[in-house]
This record gives C-alpha cells, structure tokens and sequence, in this order.
C-alpha cells in the first residue's frame, strides 16, 4: 500500500515548481521505467505484484507493491501499465571543448511538452548526445515530455542555458545552423559533421537574440518549389528532417 503523503508528493511533481525543489521526477510504463532504471536512481517503485513477478531483480530505494486502484491515483495515464517510478533528476555538466566534434541540438523556447520529447527520441534515434534547451523551452522532465522521450533520456543528456549566450561561446569553434525560410536549400549546401542544429519555438522561430549567432542559415525546402503548401513544419518533423540529412551526408 501507498501511503497517503507519498501520493501527495507523486502529485506535487506534475508541476515544475516540486520537480524542481526535490530534484525529483516520474515516470510510468514498463520499457520507460526499464530504460531509465540503468541509468538514473530510483527512490519509489510502486508496480502491482503481477508486474513485479514478470520484472524481478529490480533495484530502488523503497519498492512498494500497489493495487490497480492506487495505481490510477498516481498515474498520468489513462491506462496504467503496472509500473510507476520516481527518479533523481541527473545534474549533467559540460564543457565547450567537449562539444567540438560533436553534432548537437539547441532548442530555442520549444515549448510543448510533447514536441520537446520528440525531440529528444529524434536526437537519440540520430546518435545526438547533447540538447541544449532555452531557459523557457519546456521542462524536460515533465511527465509529458518523459514519456514522449520513449526513454531516450537515459542516452540524452538535457542542458538548460542562456541560449544566445552558449551559442556565443561556441561559435568561434562550431558551425551554428538554423533553419530560415530565406535559408539556402539543406539538400544541397554544405553540411559539417559536427555543429550546433538550432531549432525554433513552434509559431515565432528562432528568435532574433538567438539568429544572431547562426552562422549558416537553412531551408528544408517544399515540393514543388514555388507551389502553395503548409506555412510551415512542425517542429518535431523539422527537427527529424534536418537531423537525418546532416547524418546522410555521413554515410
């Protein structure tokens, strides 16, 4: 059984202001859990006992067996999938020299959960290590985003900066892309293998304190060229696009 001040303590982390002051945050779902469980510490696993038969050898800092009418009063989900976890949020540090040969992404003010944790599966599924997050792009723990992550943040490690700042200083040693609708065409301008990807808040862009630092503008271009289509991408599709084509030209 779950005691009463741990649910309220579960509820509290929904809202950034708790996961924030207790360096805590949750998640839910058997491979999520899994995922995580390799890599960050685990101070509550509350999981029903059919859950725990199949999943055993499990290691957290209390285990607590749940039924599935508690299991809802915690969850964020609809259906619960028998697991429910609360993690130590990672403090991940890093160095500008670090970044010199790596290709990274840098989001400025994303700001729905959901995209920011597509995002993160986007750059894992791409072998990007490194997201460096604007102080007002969203909350990479929030338990949309963690669960949007698909548990890509036990291989992505978050950063959350001054972005026109970062930029600033690692610009002397790293391209710095972004994408532009007068951009020159992804498909056919030259494409560094490492390099700072910088994309944009989902209905302004990228914005101008940042654009100040890209060194080479993009356009993911529309077909026919010329033609009537979408105003625009989603930040996730986009993200996915320009992602896989600085890969390609790795192969």
């Amino acid at each position: 059984m779950i005691s009463k001040s741990k649910i309220k303590l579960i509820k509290s982390l929904e809202q950034k202001k708790f996961r924030d002051e207790t360096g805590l945050f949750v998640a839910e779902g058997t491979k999520l859990v899994l995922d995580l469980l390799t890599v960050f510490k685990c101070t509550i696993l509350a999981a029903t006992r059919d859950w725990m038969m199949v999943n055993k050898n499990i290691s957290a800092v209390e285990i607590i067996e749940v039924d599935e009418s508690e299991l809802n009063k915690i969850s964020n989900q609809k259906s619960p999938q028998g697991v429910f976890a609360v993690f130590e949020k990672p403090l991940h540090i890093w160095e500008v020299e670090a970044l010199n040969k790596k290709l990274v992404l840098a989001l400025d003010d994303v700001q729905d959960p959901g995209n920011l944790g597509t995002i993160l599966r986007i750059a894992d599924w791409f072998g990007i290590t490194d997201v460096f997050c604007s102080e007002h792009s969203a909350d990479a723990y929030n338990p949309k985003t963690v669960q949007a992550t698909m548990g890509a943040l036990a291989r992505v490690r978050v950063h959350t900066v001054n972005l026109p700042a970062f930029l600033q200083s690692c610009s002397k040693n790293m391209p710095v892309y972004g994408t532009f609708m007068d951009g020159g065409n992804i498909y056919s301008n030259d494409l560094s293998q490492h390099g700072i990807i910088v994309m944009g808040n989902e209905g302004n862009g990228i914005s101008p304190e940042t654009e100040k630092h890209v060194t080479h503008r993009l356009l993911i271009p529309s077909y026919p060229m010329g033609d009537v289509t979408s105003e625009s991408l989603n930040v996730g599709v986009a993200t996915a696009l320009v992602c896989a084509e600085f890969r390609r030209r790795m192969l």
